[in-house]
């Protein structure tokens, strides 16, 4: 699994993870049942503190993404679409939705922007 980190983000680097694995389950790279490195190895393999993938691991664990055991690991086992998902994700959306609109960006741009991130998953989820 490659992820790559960018130093000089202002996006915390165990949230660059996340989004890293979670885009590589969008993407098929990661499917249900596959096995994610041990923390220690991954934080050697990209070059952070071994507490940053540890956060990384359990935000995904606690956002439904993976599951983690003593015996196996951590595990790609994503729970399905639900009401709280939902209100997460809105909660998440408002304040970016908000720059749009306060930037001037229209209702149909911003749409169109969405539908082609959609689309380069594929427009639904990867099986």
């Amino acid at each position: 699994m490659f992820i790559k980190i960018d130093l000089t983000s202002d996006v915390p680097i165990y949230v660059q993870i996340k989004n890293a694995i979670i885009e590589g389950i969008a993407r098929g790279e990661l499917k249900e049942g596959d096995s994610l490195p041990p923390i220690r190895q991954l934080a050697e393999d990209i070059g952070v503190n071994m507490h940053t993938i540890n956060k990384a691991y359990n935000l995904l664990k606690d956002l439904g993404f993976i599951t983690i055991n003593k015996k196996y690991g951590a595990v790609i086992q994503v729970e399905g679409f639900n009401g709280a998902f939902m209100e997460s994700l809105k909660e998440e959306l408002r304040p970016i939705i908000t720059e749009a609109f306060v930037k001037g960006m229209d209702r149909d741009a911003f749409i169109k922007l969405v539908e082609g991130i959609y689309d380069d998953f594929g427009g639904r989820r990867n099986e």
